[in-house]
């Protein structure tokens, strides 16, 4: 799996708060746009599906008695919000972009046609899916599992907070120990809570990798790509390893 051509680059809408508990960090944003020019530049073709949890998130808006579907629609919506802020930023690095959206919002993204998002990876350009699969009821997750097998993409690099997955919570228990390698059969098992259980059957049944690995050190995007298992944790059909 060394030296992927094309990946997919999911980014939870948390990732950009940075240390602040809503909406977006503009210095969050500006670093991880240098990290994502730092594997263009290496003719890494690089596609990122981003969540809306920073400024609505759809589940929780349903368990305050909205209607599941309306506050799902709300929550693609916010992911569109922080598609353009993302678009703004990879821009103001020189790095070209287009957004490319599930709900049709002419005035500011392309619609979403798959070969216009291949085309435009040919040409060296990031490509940022908004509006989730357009569809309630479905996570961001599940949507960048969807639009990677899509596209063809190699790997999903899945960024989070922690390094890699663990056997329980490294936060709460300092005995945890980090998974270098595990199956996608042992994390619906185990039921580890990476991506949810439809995003990772998605990629079980296409034998598409996922990577988990912390994007809050600087580098690890690159790192990720270059060598997935020393900083974070490779999901796939092969054998389940520890660190």
């Amino acid at each position: 799996m060394a030296g992927p051509k094309r990946v997919l680059l999911k980014l939870s809408g948390e990732a950009l708060m940075g240390e602040g508990k809503y909406g977006i960090h503009p210095p969050t944003l500006m670093r991880i746009a240098s990290e994502v020019k730092e594997i263009v530049a290496s003719g890494v073709q690089t596609a990122v599906v981003i969540g809306g949890g920073n400024i609505f998130r759809g589940v929780a808006g349903a368990t305050e008695g909205m209607d599941r579907a309306s506050a799902d629609y709300m929550g693609m919506l916010a992911t569109c919000i922080n598609s353009m802020a993302l678009q703004d930023a990879f821009e103001k690095q020189g790095v070209f972009t287009r957004v490319l959206s599930a709900i049709k919002m002419e005035q500011i993204a392309e619609p979403y046609i798959r070969r216009r998002a291949v085309r435009h990876l040919e040409k060296g350009r990031v490509v940022i899916f908004s509006a989730g699969t357009g569809n309630p009821y479905f996570t961001t997750d599940t949507a960048a599992s969807l639009r990677a097998m899509e596209i063809n993409a190699e790997v999903i690099l899945k960024a989070t907070k922690v390094d890699g997955i663990y056997d329980s919570d490294p936060k709460k228990n300092p005995q945890a120990r980090r998974y270098r390698s595990i199956t996608y059969l042992d994390v619906l098992q185990k039921k580890l809570q990476v991506m949810d259980s439809t995003a990772i059957s998605l990629c079980m049944d296409n034998k598409l990798p996922i990577v988990v690995f912390d994007m809050t050190a600087h580098g690890n995007i690159a790192k990720a790509v270059s060598a997935p298992g020393d900083i974070g944790t490779v999901v796939g059909a092969g054998e389940t390893a520890w660190a």
